[in-house]
This record gives structure tokens, sequence and C-alpha cells, in this order.
């Protein structure tokens, strides 16, 4: 009866464990090279370049934390992604609220016009909207002027995941609060989005993480200072091409905000994309 219920439950097939360890194994391997071999010199890497530290060392990790370059890339990086999210996130819920809640003309449609955003990725549309955010909005090599595209894009998947979400809503709650003297917009901010947070965490981290990874637009819209920190390694690179453990280690620290804050939230993102689906 185990085996059956196992297997009926996709646990007992041996070429699903083997399969998703090869993905796993993928996904993870170059990560693990990386990190591992920032705590190696050089002169190790050359030797056995599939090997392990030994003996272990801190001084590539601890030159690149200690480095005010890495500090300026972090924080032009970190800026960019928290205003990517907050304009996403914001932009996103509200206009999700009415597209759910509201029974109006056009409302299908308009979700539509979301729904077909997901088929456009930012980039193929960055270099007309390179020139536009340089030379009509005048903010070329300004956080903003990064920050809104990427927020823009973020929008049709934040509102594809919100929407669902906030449908599910009870309509009962939405009723008595309107009873009791409740506005639309108290409606909205004391009762919609307090029940909506796992579904804005989700959106929420999906905006960050895209916005920390981006590489393109950082690179055609900042320059000197403003660089963020997928900018950083490759300028670090460059600089220091012949030095490849100091490299993997600024890598591997680079990575580590966005990895901390998925892996510190990726319960409520599961959460939050199994009640879009289930709406």
């Amino acid at each position: 009866m185990s085996t059956v219920s196992d297997r009926a439950r996709g646990g007992g097939n041996p070429a699903v464990y083997v399969i998703a360890l090869a993905v796993v194994a993928l996904s993870v391997g170059p990560v693990l090279y990386g990190a591992l071999n920032g705590f190696r010199s050089n002169e190790q890497l050359a030797s056995n370049p599939a090997g392990l530290p030994d003996p272990w060392r801190l001084d590539n990790y601890s030159s690149v934390l200690t480095s005010g370059e890495f500090w300026r890339y972090a924080t032009n990086s970190m800026a960019v992604a928290a205003l990517t999210t907050l304009v996403a996130v914001g932009a996103g819920v509200m206009a999700a609220y009415p597209l759910a809640r509201y029974d109006f003309r056009f409302r299908e449609p308009v979700f539509m016009v979301f729904v077909l955003g997901l088929l456009f990725p930012l980039a193929t549309a960055i270099i007309p909207l390179s020139i536009f955010v340089s030379r009509d909005l005048q903010l070329s090599n300004t956080w903003w002027g990064v920050a809104l595209p990427q927020a823009a894009f973020a929008l049709p998947v934040t509102v594809v995941i919100l929407r669902p979400f906030l449908m599910a809503l009870p309509r009962e709650l939405e009723e008595a609060a309107l009873i009791d003297g409740s506005s639309r917009i108290g409606v909205f901010w004391r009762i919609a989005l307090p029940l909506s947070r796992p579904a804005l965490i989700t959106v929420g981290v999906l905006a960050f993480v895209g916005s920390w990874n981006s590489y393109l637009l950082p690179l055609l819209l900042l320059q000197g200072e403003m660089r963020t920190l997928p900018l950083g390694v490759a300028d670090y690179s460059t600089q220091y091409s012949a030095d490849t453990a100091g490299v993997l280690a600024f890598t591997t620290v680079a990575t580590l905000p966005a990895l901390i804050l998925f892996l510190a939230l990726q319960g409520r993102i599961v959460n939050g994309l199994q009640g879009a689906v289930k709406g």
C-alpha cells in the first residue's frame, strides 16, 4: 500500500530523483564552484582547478568586503532595486485591485493588455527605451532612470499574480466595511492590502531580484560612480583579469543579497504563487 501511495505521489520513481539531482547540480554547481574557489589562491587554482581550498584563505573575500568601490556598486544596486520594487508593487496593486474587485466595461481587455505584456521582455525595447530615458526624460545616469523602466516591465507579472489573489478575497468583508462607513480607499488600504501580503511579498521579491541582476539597461544608462553591482563585476573582471580567485570572490559576494532575500522568503513566495494559481 505504501509503495502504491508513494507512486501516486510521484515519489517512488528513481528517475525522478536522478533528474531532480541533475537539475540541482546544474543550478547549484556553478555557485558552489565560485564560492569555494574564492577561498583559494591563484596558484591553487592553476595547479588543481577542481580541488578544494587547502589551506582556506579569507583574503580574497576580506579585500572585497573592505573595498569602498564594492560598497559604492552595492549601494547603487540596492537603491535601484528598492525603487523598482516600490514602484512595481505600488502601481501593480493599484492596477490589480479595480481589475479584480470592480465590474466595468473593457475590464477583461484591459487585463489582457497586462497579460500580453509578459510576452515582451525588457531586452526587446532596450535601445529605444534608453534613448527615450536619456534624451526625453533627462534621467540618464540616475537611479530613477533605470528603476522606472524596470518597474514598468515588472508590472505585467505583478498584475497577473495579484489579480486572482485579490479576486479570491471574500466580498462579505468588503460589504461589511462599507456598511460600517468605510470608503473604497479605506477598504483597499485596511482590508485588501493586509490580506494580500503573501502575494505582495511574492511580487516584491521577484521585482527586487530581477532588478538586482539586471545588466543591459544599467550598462546603457549608468556611467562612472552610478554603476551597479553587475557592472561592477564586469569592471572588476576586466581590471583584475589575472586575479581569478579575486574575481570569483567578488562575484560570489555580489550574488549574496538577492540570494539571501530569496531563500529567506521562499516559503511566502510559494504561498503567493499558489494563491495566484488557485484564484
